[in-house]
């Protein structure tokens, strides 16, 4: 990756046109070809940008008010277009080798909000125990399959944002589940760490229990939020 700071104004020309006047600005050449200009705002996005594939040539373009000669970027696509960066001055050019980057890993995916609900299979209730995780049924698996104080089965249905297909989707493991003699009666627990007001009005009506889910208490860190110490 290229970073590059430097007074600059900056032309597309293609379908559309449009202009940067002269000012400092962050140049990003990456190592796919991709080349954006950035201000000292707007978070992540660029003020202009090529995506790949595009090619960069360098060449120089007159003098600038001071008598130095500019240099001319030219960034051009496979369409033709043209994003065309007039260098006044570069105040910073380095290149950095970041290699391969391993991927966003995602924190409180439904599959580790599972993981920690049947370690702490008590959060449903006191007395619940876990079944087994991933009850298999002929329409796909029962994310938690629990018995509550009183022996009775009970199917959980996990989501980060609940909303009414995962209500639809436990009302149909629950058809399923209480035509077997061995479990049934079975209740459900809908539980998510959000639940749309919808979501929760349907699944009162159907007689299934909505359980908002902590998850840093889940994964055992106090939340420090709204505390002075």
């Amino acid at each position: 990756m290229r970073l590059v700071i430097a007074r600059c104004r900056v032309d597309y020309v293609g379908r559309l046109t449009s202009h940067l006047p002269m000012a400092r600005r962050l140049l990003l050449i990456k190592a796919d070809g991709s080349v954006s200009i950035h201000a000292d705002d707007r978070a992540y996005k660029p003020l202009n940008w090529m995506s790949p594939p595009c090619w960069l040539s360098e060449t120089t373009d007159g003098e600038s008010s001071d008598g130095a000669e500019q240099q001319l970027w030219i960034v051009t696509n496979k369409g033709g277009e043209e994003l065309r960066i007039t260098i006044e001055e570069i105040e910073h050019d380095s290149s950095h080798e970041l290699g391969i980057d391993p991927g966003l890993v995602k924190d409180g995916v439904e599959a580790h909000l599972q993981e920690l609900l049947a370690e702490h299979v008590g959060t449903l209730g006191d007395g619940y125990s876990l079944i087994r995780r991933e009850y298999m049924t002929a329409i796909g698996p029962v994310d938690l399959l629990c018995r509550d104080a009183d022996g009775a089965t009970v199917a959980v249905e996990i989501k980060r944002r609940g909303e009414i297909d995962g209500v639809e989707q436990l009302t149909r493991y629950l058809e399923l589940l209480n035509r077997d003699p061995l479990l049934a009666p079975v209740s459900g627990v809908f539980a998510a760490q959000q639940i749309k007001p919808q979501a929760k009005t349907l699944a009162t009506d159907r007689g299934i229990r909505c359980l908002v889910l902590d998850y840093e208490a889940l994964r055992g860190t106090e939340s420090t939020e709204f505390r002075l110490f």
